[in-house]
Protein backbone atom coordinates (compact mmCIF):
# COMPACT_ATOMS: atom_id res chain seq x y z
CA UNK A 1 0.00 0.00 0.00
CA UNK A 2 3.19 2.61 1.04
CA UNK A 3 4.56 1.74 -2.27
CA UNK A 4 1.13 2.53 -4.09
CA UNK A 5 0.67 5.71 -2.12
CA UNK A 6 4.77 6.53 -3.15
CA UNK A 7 3.72 5.94 -7.12
CA UNK A 8 0.76 8.47 -6.62
CA UNK A 9 2.64 10.96 -5.74
CA UNK A 10 5.55 10.25 -8.08
CA UNK A 11 3.31 11.09 -10.98
CA UNK A 12 1.27 13.90 -9.41
CA UNK A 13 4.88 15.76 -8.80
CA UNK A 14 5.25 15.03 -12.20
CA UNK A 15 2.24 16.03 -14.05
CA UNK A 16 2.53 19.36 -11.57
CA UNK A 17 6.13 19.28 -13.08
CA UNK A 18 4.87 19.74 -16.64
CA UNK A 19 2.28 22.07 -16.18
CA UNK A 20 4.62 24.37 -14.45
CA UNK A 21 7.16 24.17 -17.45
CA UNK A 22 4.47 24.34 -20.08
CA UNK A 23 2.84 27.03 -18.88
CA UNK A 24 6.25 28.71 -18.47
CA UNK A 25 6.98 28.32 -21.67
CA UNK A 26 3.19 29.35 -23.69
CA UNK A 27 3.68 32.48 -22.70
CA UNK A 28 3.65 34.53 -26.69
CA UNK A 29 2.40 37.94 -24.84
CA UNK A 30 4.72 38.03 -22.16
CA UNK A 31 6.81 41.30 -22.61
CA UNK A 32 10.70 41.00 -23.43
CA UNK A 33 13.14 43.62 -24.33
CA UNK A 34 14.68 43.67 -27.81
CA UNK A 35 18.03 44.26 -28.67
CA UNK A 36 18.79 46.92 -31.45
CA UNK A 37 18.02 51.06 -31.18
CA UNK A 38 14.83 52.22 -31.12
CA UNK A 39 13.24 54.78 -34.14
CA UNK A 40 10.27 56.78 -33.63
CA UNK A 41 8.45 58.03 -37.12
CA UNK A 42 5.62 60.33 -35.84
CA UNK A 43 3.71 61.09 -32.55
CA UNK A 44 0.02 61.39 -32.70
CA UNK A 45 -2.77 61.24 -29.99
CA UNK A 46 -4.38 58.41 -28.25
CA UNK A 47 -7.83 58.98 -29.15
CA UNK A 48 -9.20 57.16 -31.88
CA UNK A 49 -10.58 60.53 -33.67
CA UNK A 50 -7.32 62.42 -33.76
CA UNK A 51 -5.45 59.12 -34.74
CA UNK A 52 -4.26 61.11 -38.04
CA UNK A 53 -2.97 64.01 -36.32
CA UNK A 54 0.74 64.05 -35.97
CA UNK A 55 1.92 66.19 -33.31
CA UNK A 56 4.91 67.54 -32.25
CA UNK A 57 4.36 68.75 -28.60
CA UNK A 58 2.14 67.67 -26.11
CA UNK A 59 1.00 68.92 -22.38
CA UNK A 60 2.73 67.43 -19.07
CA UNK A 61 0.35 64.53 -17.76
CA UNK A 62 -1.14 64.04 -20.94
CA UNK A 63 -0.52 60.58 -22.32
CA UNK A 64 0.72 60.26 -26.33
CA UNK A 65 0.65 56.92 -28.69
CA UNK A 66 4.12 56.88 -30.26
CA UNK A 67 4.78 55.02 -33.50
CA UNK A 68 8.04 53.34 -34.54
CA UNK A 69 9.93 50.52 -35.26
CA UNK A 70 11.86 48.28 -32.44
CA UNK A 71 10.00 49.95 -29.41
CA UNK A 72 10.53 47.41 -27.14
CA UNK A 73 13.82 47.70 -27.22
CA UNK A 74 13.46 50.83 -24.76
CA UNK A 75 14.46 50.69 -21.67
CA UNK A 76 14.14 54.35 -20.45
CA UNK A 77 12.90 57.47 -21.50
CA UNK A 78 12.78 60.71 -20.72
CA UNK A 79 10.93 63.83 -21.90
CA UNK A 80 13.92 66.45 -21.57
CA UNK A 81 15.12 66.01 -18.18
CA UNK A 82 12.31 64.17 -16.42
CA UNK A 83 12.12 60.21 -16.55
CA UNK A 84 8.63 59.04 -17.83
CA UNK A 85 6.95 55.89 -16.70
CA UNK A 86 6.74 52.44 -18.68
CA UNK A 87 4.07 50.81 -19.09
CA UNK A 88 4.91 47.06 -20.90
CA UNK A 89 1.28 46.43 -21.57
CA UNK A 90 1.02 49.30 -23.54
CA UNK A 91 4.24 48.63 -26.04
CA UNK A 92 4.70 46.76 -28.48
CA UNK A 93 7.28 46.93 -31.32
CA UNK A 94 5.56 49.78 -33.18
CA UNK A 95 3.96 51.13 -30.80
CA UNK A 96 3.56 53.21 -27.37
CA UNK A 97 1.65 54.97 -25.39
CA UNK A 98 3.17 56.81 -22.35
CA UNK A 99 2.26 59.79 -20.38
CA UNK A 100 4.50 62.81 -20.61
CA UNK A 101 6.14 63.25 -17.22
CA UNK A 102 3.87 66.28 -15.03
CA UNK A 103 7.08 68.08 -13.46
CA UNK A 104 8.30 71.03 -15.38
CA UNK A 105 11.90 70.22 -16.95
CA UNK A 106 14.68 71.07 -14.86
CA UNK A 107 16.34 71.66 -18.11
CA UNK A 108 14.56 72.24 -21.68
CA UNK A 109 16.41 70.39 -24.54
CA UNK A 110 12.90 70.05 -27.23
CA UNK A 111 14.11 66.31 -27.24
CA UNK A 112 12.45 62.44 -26.31
CA UNK A 113 15.52 61.07 -25.17
CA UNK A 114 15.38 56.65 -25.62
CA UNK A 115 17.79 54.39 -24.05
CA UNK A 116 18.71 50.54 -24.86
CA UNK A 117 19.24 47.71 -23.32
CA UNK A 118 23.04 48.54 -24.30
CA UNK A 119 22.55 52.02 -22.38
CA UNK A 120 22.53 53.53 -26.07
CA UNK A 121 20.73 56.69 -26.38
CA UNK A 122 18.89 57.93 -29.10
CA UNK A 123 16.67 60.83 -29.35
CA UNK A 124 13.86 62.99 -31.12
CA UNK A 125 12.37 66.57 -31.26
CA UNK A 126 9.52 67.08 -29.43
CA UNK A 127 8.08 69.71 -27.13
CA UNK A 128 6.84 69.36 -23.76
CA UNK A 129 4.21 71.89 -23.20
CA UNK A 130 3.54 73.61 -20.21
CA UNK A 131 0.08 74.65 -19.16
CA UNK A 132 0.01 78.46 -18.16
CA UNK A 133 -0.90 79.44 -14.19
CA UNK A 134 -3.62 77.50 -12.75
CA UNK A 135 -5.70 79.05 -9.46
CA UNK A 136 -7.81 76.89 -7.29
CA UNK A 137 -8.26 78.65 -4.12
CA UNK A 138 -7.23 81.19 -1.66
CA UNK A 139 -6.95 81.23 2.05
CA UNK A 140 -8.68 84.33 2.60
CA UNK A 141 -10.19 85.91 -0.25
CA UNK A 142 -11.55 88.93 1.71
CA UNK A 143 -7.79 89.10 3.49
CA UNK A 144 -7.35 92.82 4.82
CA UNK A 145 -4.06 95.43 4.31
CA UNK A 146 -1.58 93.88 6.31
CA UNK A 147 -2.73 90.35 5.75
CA UNK A 148 -0.61 87.62 4.54
CA UNK A 149 -2.89 85.33 1.76
CA UNK A 150 -1.94 82.23 -0.20
CA UNK A 151 -3.27 81.34 -3.12
CA UNK A 152 -3.29 77.33 -4.26
CA UNK A 153 -2.75 76.24 -7.74
CA UNK A 154 -0.50 75.00 -10.23
CA UNK A 155 2.58 75.90 -12.28
CA UNK A 156 3.19 79.18 -10.64
CA UNK A 157 6.98 79.26 -12.42
CA UNK A 158 9.55 81.94 -12.13
CA UNK A 159 11.81 82.15 -15.57
CA UNK A 160 14.52 85.30 -15.26
CA UNK A 161 13.41 86.49 -18.45
CA UNK A 162 9.52 86.97 -17.25
CA UNK A 163 9.26 86.58 -13.40
CA UNK A 164 6.52 85.06 -11.47
CA UNK A 165 4.00 88.20 -11.38
CA UNK A 166 0.81 88.55 -9.24
CA UNK A 167 -1.70 91.46 -9.54
CA UNK A 168 -5.29 92.50 -7.98
CA UNK A 169 -7.60 94.46 -9.41
CA UNK A 170 -5.13 95.54 -12.21
CA UNK A 171 -2.32 96.25 -9.42
CA UNK A 172 0.89 94.82 -9.17
CA UNK A 173 1.24 93.09 -5.51
CA UNK A 174 4.63 92.16 -4.49
CA UNK A 175 5.22 88.00 -3.62
CA UNK A 176 6.51 87.37 0.21
CA UNK A 177 7.09 83.47 -1.39
CA UNK A 178 5.76 80.26 -3.68
CA UNK A 179 6.91 77.24 -5.24
CA UNK A 180 4.95 75.45 -8.16
CA UNK A 181 1.88 75.12 -6.23
CA UNK A 182 1.25 78.19 -3.97
CA UNK A 183 1.84 81.82 -3.84
CA UNK A 184 2.09 83.86 -0.40
CA UNK A 185 1.72 87.73 -0.37
CA UNK A 186 1.02 90.34 1.90
CA UNK A 187 -2.15 92.82 0.83
CA UNK A 188 -1.15 95.98 0.14
CA UNK A 189 -2.73 99.04 1.30
CA UNK A 190 -5.48 100.62 -0.78
CA UNK A 191 -6.57 97.53 -2.87
CA UNK A 192 -9.72 97.14 -3.38
CA UNK A 193 -12.31 94.42 -5.11
CA UNK A 194 -11.60 93.03 -8.41
CA UNK A 195 -9.97 90.31 -10.37
CA UNK A 196 -6.91 87.98 -9.68
CA UNK A 197 -4.39 87.14 -12.36
CA UNK A 198 -0.68 85.19 -12.19
CA UNK A 199 1.04 85.66 -14.94
CA UNK A 200 4.19 83.28 -15.53
CA UNK A 201 6.49 82.31 -19.22
CA UNK A 202 3.57 80.19 -19.81
CA UNK A 203 0.73 82.57 -20.17
CA UNK A 204 -1.57 84.37 -17.41
CA UNK A 205 -4.63 83.28 -15.75
CA UNK A 206 -7.33 84.75 -13.54
CA UNK A 207 -9.39 83.06 -10.75
CA UNK A 208 -12.71 82.52 -11.13
CA UNK A 209 -13.09 84.61 -7.96
CA UNK A 210 -12.36 87.90 -6.82
CA UNK A 211 -10.55 89.47 -4.10
CA UNK A 212 -12.46 90.93 -1.78
CA UNK A 213 -15.78 89.07 -3.87
CA UNK A 214 -19.14 90.78 -3.66
CA UNK A 215 -20.60 89.18 -6.46
CA UNK A 216 -23.70 86.74 -5.40
CA UNK A 217 -23.49 88.71 -1.78
CA UNK A 218 -26.72 87.57 0.53
CA UNK A 219 -24.96 88.19 3.61
CA UNK A 220 -22.49 91.01 4.48
CA UNK A 221 -23.44 93.66 6.82
CA UNK A 222 -26.23 91.46 8.63
CA UNK A 223 -28.59 94.11 8.67
CA UNK A 224 -26.49 96.81 10.27
CA UNK A 225 -25.49 98.52 6.80
CA UNK A 226 -21.64 98.53 7.64
CA UNK A 227 -18.93 96.79 5.44
CA UNK A 228 -18.77 96.95 1.69
CA UNK A 229 -21.99 96.86 -0.92
CA UNK A 230 -24.30 96.08 2.52
CA UNK A 231 -27.46 93.91 1.18
CA UNK A 232 -28.77 94.84 4.50
CA UNK A 233 -30.41 90.85 5.08
CA UNK A 234 -30.26 89.17 8.31
CA UNK A 235 -31.90 87.10 10.74
CA UNK A 236 -35.58 86.05 9.33
CA UNK A 237 -36.66 82.97 10.77
CA UNK A 238 -37.82 81.80 14.42
CA UNK A 239 -33.72 82.18 15.98
CA UNK A 240 -32.16 85.62 15.77
CA UNK A 241 -28.28 84.61 16.18
CA UNK A 242 -26.28 87.17 17.56
CA UNK A 243 -24.86 90.06 15.45
CA UNK A 244 -21.70 91.14 16.18
CA UNK A 245 -19.17 93.70 15.48
CA UNK A 246 -16.02 93.91 17.67
CA UNK A 247 -11.99 93.57 16.95
CA UNK A 248 -12.74 89.77 15.56
CA UNK A 249 -14.79 91.53 12.63
CA UNK A 250 -13.76 91.16 8.97
CA UNK A 251 -15.42 93.38 7.45
CA UNK A 252 -18.09 94.85 10.54
CA UNK A 253 -20.34 93.48 11.83
CA UNK A 254 -20.54 89.10 11.31
CA UNK A 255 -22.92 86.34 12.01
CA UNK A 256 -21.60 84.49 15.43
CA UNK A 257 -22.76 80.87 16.31
CA UNK A 258 -22.17 78.34 19.33
CA UNK A 259 -20.83 79.44 22.62
CA UNK A 260 -23.05 76.29 24.18
CA UNK A 261 -22.11 72.83 24.63
CA UNK A 262 -22.89 70.43 21.14
CA UNK A 263 -23.33 66.45 21.67
CA UNK A 264 -24.49 63.78 19.51
CA UNK A 265 -28.25 64.81 19.42
CA UNK A 266 -27.77 68.03 20.16
CA UNK A 267 -30.46 70.10 18.98
CA UNK A 268 -29.33 73.65 19.77
CA UNK A 269 -31.41 75.70 17.36
CA UNK A 270 -31.11 78.95 19.82
CA UNK A 271 -27.48 79.11 19.08
CA UNK A 272 -26.29 77.39 16.21
CA UNK A 273 -29.34 78.00 13.79
CA UNK A 274 -29.45 80.66 11.27
CA UNK A 275 -32.62 81.41 9.74
CA UNK A 276 -33.10 83.22 6.07
CA UNK A 277 -36.87 82.94 5.08
CA UNK A 278 -38.05 84.94 2.89
CA UNK A 279 -41.47 87.38 2.85
CA UNK A 280 -43.33 89.51 5.89
CA UNK A 281 -46.56 88.75 7.29
CA UNK A 282 -48.02 90.62 4.96
CA UNK A 283 -47.29 88.62 1.71
CA UNK A 284 -44.61 90.99 0.41
CA UNK A 285 -41.53 89.71 -0.91
CA UNK A 286 -39.62 92.80 -1.20
CA UNK A 287 -36.23 94.97 0.56
CA UNK A 288 -35.26 93.08 3.75
CA UNK A 289 -37.60 90.62 2.43
CA UNK A 290 -36.75 89.38 -0.53
CA UNK A 291 -36.15 86.23 -2.07
CA UNK A 292 -32.44 85.53 -2.41
CA UNK A 293 -32.86 84.53 -6.42
CA UNK A 294 -34.20 87.99 -6.57
CA UNK A 295 -30.81 89.71 -5.39
CA UNK A 296 -28.41 86.30 -7.03
CA UNK A 297 -29.21 84.61 -10.28
CA UNK A 298 -29.11 81.19 -9.58
CA UNK A 299 -29.74 80.16 -13.13
CA UNK A 300 -26.67 77.98 -13.48
CA UNK A 301 -26.28 76.53 -9.73
CA UNK A 302 -24.90 73.68 -10.60
CA UNK A 303 -21.68 75.11 -11.28
CA UNK A 304 -21.93 76.99 -8.10
CA UNK A 305 -20.48 77.48 -4.43
CA UNK A 306 -21.77 78.47 -1.30
CA UNK A 307 -19.02 80.75 0.13
CA UNK A 308 -18.88 81.96 3.30
CA UNK A 309 -15.94 83.54 5.79
CA UNK A 310 -14.92 81.85 8.84
CA UNK A 311 -13.40 82.34 12.15
CA UNK A 312 -12.96 79.59 14.67
CA UNK A 313 -10.58 80.07 17.71
CA UNK A 314 -8.26 77.46 18.60
CA UNK A 315 -9.62 77.89 22.24
CA UNK A 316 -13.66 76.99 21.17
CA UNK A 317 -12.76 74.30 18.42
CA UNK A 318 -15.87 72.48 16.79
CA UNK A 319 -15.24 68.72 17.48
CA UNK A 320 -18.91 67.41 16.59
CA UNK A 321 -22.47 67.08 13.98
CA UNK A 322 -21.98 69.16 10.60
CA UNK A 323 -23.62 72.38 9.50
CA UNK A 324 -26.38 71.51 7.54
CA UNK A 325 -26.42 74.02 4.61
CA UNK A 326 -29.97 74.24 3.33
CA UNK A 327 -30.93 76.47 0.15
CA UNK A 328 -35.04 76.30 0.19
CA UNK A 329 -37.59 77.27 -1.86
CA UNK A 330 -41.41 79.21 -1.03
CA UNK A 331 -42.75 75.44 -1.15
CA UNK A 332 -40.70 74.65 1.80
CA UNK A 333 -40.53 77.60 4.00
CA UNK A 334 -41.70 81.61 4.20
CA UNK A 335 -41.34 83.79 7.28
CA UNK A 336 -45.01 83.41 6.90
CA UNK A 337 -44.91 79.39 6.70
CA UNK A 338 -42.30 79.36 9.10
CA UNK A 339 -41.25 75.42 9.97
CA UNK A 340 -38.78 73.12 10.80
CA UNK A 341 -40.22 69.73 8.99
CA UNK A 342 -39.26 70.68 5.91
CA UNK A 343 -35.36 69.33 6.40
CA UNK A 344 -36.07 66.89 9.56
CA UNK A 345 -35.87 63.57 8.40
CA UNK A 346 -37.16 64.50 5.29
CA UNK A 347 -35.65 63.77 1.71
CA UNK A 348 -35.22 67.55 1.04
CA UNK A 349 -31.75 67.73 -0.12
CA UNK A 350 -28.78 70.10 1.84
CA UNK A 351 -24.70 69.90 1.79
CA UNK A 352 -22.94 68.84 5.19
CA UNK A 353 -20.20 70.56 5.96
CA UNK A 354 -18.07 68.94 8.37
CA UNK A 355 -14.20 69.78 8.77
CA UNK A 356 -13.72 68.47 11.90
CA UNK A 357 -13.94 64.55 10.18
CA UNK A 358 -10.88 64.30 9.43
CA UNK A 359 -8.78 65.02 11.79
CA UNK A 360 -11.30 64.87 15.22
CA UNK A 361 -11.27 69.25 15.75
CA UNK A 362 -11.43 71.68 13.30
CA UNK A 363 -10.81 76.10 14.13
CA UNK A 364 -8.58 78.22 12.24
CA UNK A 365 -6.42 79.72 15.02
CA UNK A 366 -9.01 82.55 14.93
CA UNK A 367 -8.50 83.43 11.16
CA UNK A 368 -10.68 84.49 8.55
CA UNK A 369 -10.43 81.33 6.19
CA UNK A 370 -12.41 81.39 3.29
CA UNK A 371 -15.02 77.97 2.71
CA UNK A 372 -16.18 76.76 -0.44
CA UNK A 373 -18.81 74.00 -0.76
CA UNK A 374 -19.62 73.40 -4.15
CA UNK A 375 -24.10 73.74 -5.18
CA UNK A 376 -23.60 69.65 -6.72
CA UNK A 377 -22.85 68.55 -3.29
CA UNK A 378 -26.10 69.21 -2.02
CA UNK A 379 -27.65 66.08 -1.94
CA UNK A 380 -27.59 64.55 1.61
CA UNK A 381 -30.28 64.31 4.12
CA UNK A 382 -29.54 65.15 7.91
CA UNK A 383 -28.03 62.31 8.68
CA UNK A 384 -25.46 61.96 6.02
CA UNK A 385 -27.57 59.56 3.48
CA UNK A 386 -28.41 60.11 -0.06
CA UNK A 387 -31.27 62.44 -0.51
CA UNK A 388 -34.23 61.28 -2.73
CA UNK A 389 -35.03 64.33 -4.75
CA UNK A 390 -32.10 67.16 -6.36
CA UNK A 391 -32.44 70.72 -5.97
CA UNK A 392 -34.28 72.37 -8.42
CA UNK A 393 -34.30 76.11 -9.88
CA UNK A 394 -37.09 77.48 -7.54
CA UNK A 395 -35.02 76.11 -4.31
CA UNK A 396 -33.24 79.58 -3.76
CA UNK A 397 -35.44 81.42 -2.06
CA UNK A 398 -34.24 80.99 1.53
CA UNK A 399 -30.99 79.61 3.39
CA UNK A 400 -30.70 78.18 6.55
CA UNK A 401 -27.72 77.11 8.66
CA UNK A 402 -27.88 74.85 11.44
CA UNK A 403 -25.35 72.73 13.63
CA UNK A 404 -27.40 69.65 14.03
CA UNK A 405 -27.01 65.68 13.08
CA UNK A 406 -25.27 64.71 9.99
CA UNK A 407 -21.59 63.46 11.53
CA UNK A 408 -22.21 62.48 14.83
CA UNK A 409 -19.41 60.49 16.46
CA UNK A 410 -17.52 63.38 17.51
CA UNK A 411 -17.01 64.69 21.01
CA UNK A 412 -18.71 67.32 23.27
CA UNK A 413 -17.64 70.40 22.05
CA UNK A 414 -18.50 74.40 22.91
CA UNK A 415 -17.38 76.13 19.73
CA UNK A 416 -17.30 79.53 18.75
CA UNK A 417 -17.94 80.07 15.10
CA UNK A 418 -18.17 83.77 13.52
CA UNK A 419 -19.59 83.89 9.71
CA UNK A 420 -19.53 86.59 7.33
CA UNK A 421 -20.09 87.59 3.33
CA UNK A 422 -22.24 84.83 2.59
CA UNK A 423 -22.39 84.20 -1.24
CA UNK A 424 -23.09 82.53 -4.27
CA UNK A 425 -20.82 82.83 -6.55
CA UNK A 426 -19.48 80.63 -9.93
CA UNK A 427 -17.42 77.74 -9.53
Amino acid sequence: MKRIINSLFVLSALALTTVVFTACKDEPDKYEISGGTPTIRYIRPVNVESADSIITGAYMDNSICIVGENLRSITKMFFNDQEAKLIPSFITDHTMIVTVPGKIPGEVFNKIFMVNNANDTTSYDFKVLVPGPTINNMTNEWAQAGEQATIYGNYFVDDPNTPLSLSINGTKVGIDEFDISHITFTVPDGLIEGPIEITSVYGSTKAKFNYCDTRGMMFNDWGTGDGVAPTGLTNHGWHPMKIVNDEYSLDGSYLFLGDCDLEDGSWMDGNVSFEYWPGDWDGTFTGVNSRLSDIVNFADFANMALKFEVNIPSSNPWTNLSMQCIFSGDAQVTLPTANNTFFNGTDYPRALWTPWSKTGSYDTGGKWTTVTIPISTFKYKNDGTAAGTPLTPDCFTGLTLFIWSGVTNGTTCHPIIRIDNVRAVAY
